[in-house]
């Protein structure tokens, strides 16, 4: 009989003390680098220790920029300190990406027992209203990639107006998003009441990673299978992808499994082969994390990219060059295809300078015979595997 493989693995050394620390979804007991982001939004939530609603608050910046994990960190002190008379719910808008959605996910957590999914819109929200009344909660709701919601502003609208009717108790809104110019595009009376306070989380520079890379590793991997050499290599490669810290932090966890496998330690081979194997779902990530306009902005670029017609590309790769007239153009399309919202040519241009900053795309001035601000665009990976992303992120 075969000796049993699981045994096998056990038996034999790991470089992996702890694997869960190395994930991007561990919550550290202290943030690296967020210590006064995180004071402010004590601060500002503050009112809550006194029973009394504080302003709502609006968190964005670059994905990878610790806004979920400080958002996090701050509700489990909160639950810590007055866990009875405070409900704090973390809710991810992929997930939840609807008003009905929304309130359903929060009614559930006051009455565990009953699935209100498939009663009234209306209903659902009295009810939730009424519980919150009824027990004198503070409701303190996280909203994580809010943008994903698709009637959002009936829905910050409807939390944030409830505290009018509400004689005990209050609900208070906390957003989160990757994109900077989300607010400009939400309704006036929305945005007055989301944007009380509003935070930005900067991108992390490759000082900054090295930490948050050797406090991971510290607690997660043997001493002797890492070297500073090999997280300054992972971390100057992650801050070219806008400071992400997920993005590194999957590219030390691929590396150490690189690594664990082949019985040796991080070094340069195992990082620039785990950052090769890696590529694919490290571009799929920061892909599924843009917000749903920029993501139609590079399905317009990958579209036209696979498209052989117009112009090749010098080193004679069958995906072409495209012109950014031609990608508005191509977005305007897919905007009525996806029932989406528009946006103008200059706010297409931020959209593509944004999505050159992660490296998704490569921009460069137009050659002779094109007038205007027209510039070449150049996609950086795969055409068929971004689209296949897209059509699952859009539909």
């Amino acid at each position: 009989m075969n000796k049993n493989l699981f045994l096998d693995m056990v038996e034999k050394d790991s470089i992996f003390v702890d694997r869960n620390v190395l994930l991007p979804s561990y919550l550290p007991e202290k943030l690296l680098f967020r210590d006064e982001e995180i004071k402010q939004m004590a601060e500002t939530l503050k009112p809550l220790m006194f029973d009394s609603r504080p302003s709502n608050m609006f968190l964005y910046g670059k994905t990878g920029t610790g806004k979920t994990s400080s958002i996090k960190h701050l509700f489990k002190q909160i639950e810590e300190a007055k866990k009875e008379e405070i409900a704090a719910i973390y809710l991810n808008c992929s997930n939840y990406n609807s008003k009905y959605k929304v309130n359903c996910r929060i009614l559930k957590e006051f009455d565990s027992e009953k699935d209100f999914v498939g009663f009234s819109a209306s209903f659902v929200f009295e009810k939730l209203i009424d519980l919150v009344e009824k027990r004198g909660k503070q409701l303190l709701v996280c909203l994580d990639e809010i943008d994903k919601v698709k009637d959002l502003d009936d829905l910050v609208y409807g939390l944030t107006r409830a505290n009018d009717e509400l004689k005990k108790g209050s609900i208070t809104v906390v957003g989160i998003s990757n994109n900077a110019f989300f607010k400009d595009k939400l309704d006036p009376r929305t945005k007055s009441s989301l944007m009380e306070k509003e935070f930005v989380f900067k991108p992390y520079n490759a000082n900054e990673l090295k930490e948050i890379l050797n406090d991971r590793a510290s607690n997660g991997l043997r001493k002797e299978s890492f070297s500073e050499s090999a997280l300054s290599l992972i971390s100057a490669l992650s801050a070219k992808q806008a400071g992400d810290a997920r993005t590194a932090l999957m590219l030390l966890l691929k590396s150490a499994e690189l690594a664990d496998k082949n019985g040796r330690m991080i070094n340069e081979e195992t990082i620039m082969k785990a950052r090769k194997d890696a590529e694919k779902e490290i571009i799929m990530h920061l892909i599924s994390a843009l917000p749903e306009q920029q993501q139609l902005v590079l399905m317009a670029v990958a579209l036209l990219a696979k498209d052989k017609k117009g112009v090749q590309k010098l080193d004679g790769n069958k995906e072409r060059l495209i012109y950014s007239g031609e990608a508005f153009e191509e977005y305007i399309r897919l905007t009525k295809e996806y029932s989406a919202g528009k946006v103008s040519m200059r706010w297409f241009r931020e959209y593509l300078n944004e999505l050159e900053l992660y490296g998704l795309i490569t921009m460069n001035g137009s050659s002779k015979g094109f007038k205007g601000q027209t510039r070449f665009i150049n996609l950086g990976f795969n055409s068929n595997e971004i689209i296949e992303t897209l059509e699952k992120e859009l539909n």
